[in-house]
């Protein structure tokens, strides 16, 4: 049975009409003064911080808007604005990876940013290892590597925390970094879908190995080492290069045409000013792709 360590499906938070000026933005910023009614969003854990960031904002710049920003995970999100629960549908992949054909072609799809994700270990196997081939990750995401002396690594058992099946982040990182192979399931691996849980386990567990949304790794810690695909870094430049493989555009999906408030916080979402601190979140621009890179997805 897996172990699941936390989860934030069905966590939500209600954003207050709090002072945009704290937040790095005036409200003036939204440029939607006098927009009234109400906005769910939900889905991936990896655009949450960004998404609720916004909607702080905006809800300071129109306070006649009530928000509800919630995670929950890719496929969550996804089903939930399917079902007419929420009005955004967050995902870190494309509707058709989660859902069937039928019901990912009821869905708009808004395209707001781009995010890396990274593979990251315990700082006792980062010491030794700084690199993996993709090969040697394969290997221990599919089980078929158990101790890290196998790659250079001290004399320990490895430990996986990976990412529930309803995961964008875990959707990217099997179809990117692992060329869509297995990824273990079982008692020999954890599993949450809290990335900051993610990072506290990591951090504890000796031996232990994961992946995370490059917009985590800020507050990643000292007990923690990024490790390299194949020679090459997980940052903004590689990917925009097209060096980097293991990324993937951030989407909010609407059912069908949104209506005005949500189509106002759609567009302050890729506004000057929230792409502006989007960078310092550690979220990528899709305008900063090469031609190969964008063409890659």
């Amino acid at each position: 049975m897996k172990k699941i360590i936390a989860s934030v499906i069905g966590m939500v938070l209600m954003v207050g009409a709090l002072s945009a000026c704290g937040s790095g933005a005036s409200p003036t910023d939204a440029n939607s003064s006098g927009v009234s009614g109400s906005i769910s969003a939900s889905g991936s854990s990896a655009l949450y911080p960004l998404v609720n960031m916004a909607a702080t904002q905006f809800k300071a710049a129109n306070s006649n808007v009530s928000m509800t920003i919630a995670a929950g995970g890719s496929g969550t999100g996804l089903n939930n604005v399917l079902s007419g629960t929420v009005d955004i549908g967050n995902s870190d992949v494309y509707a058709e990876e989660k859902l069937s054909a039928g019901d990912a072609a009821k869905l708009v799809d808004h395209k707001v940013c781009v995010i890396g994700v990274a593979v990251i270990v315990n700082a006792d196997v980062g010491a030794a290892v700084a690199n993996l081939t993709k090969d040697q990750l394969k290997n221990i995401f599919n089980g078929t590597t158990t101790n890290w002396s196998a790659v250079g690594g001290p004399d320990e058992a490895i430990t996986i925390v990976n990412r529930p099946s309803s995961s964008g982040t875990r959707a990217l990182f099997v179809k990117w970094a692992l060329d869509g192979g297995s990824d273990v399931e079982g008692d020999t691996s954890l599993q949450t879908d809290d990335s900051n849980a993610l990072l506290t386990t990591i951090g504890g567990v000796n031996g232990a190995i994961g992946y995370i949304a490059l917009s985590y790794l800020s507050t990643m810690g000292a007990n923690i080492s990024k490790v390299q695909l194949d020679g090459v870094d997980a940052n903004y430049d590689n990917i925009d290069n097209n060096t980097y493989p293991v990324w993937g555009y951030e989407h909010m999906y609407t059912l069908g045409t949104p209506n005005a408030q949500t189509q106002a916080f759609l567009d302050y979402m890729v506004s000057d000013s929230i792409m502006s601190q989007a960078k310092i979140l550690g979220y990528g621009m899709t305008s900063s792709l090469n031609s190969a890179a964008a063409g890659s997805r």
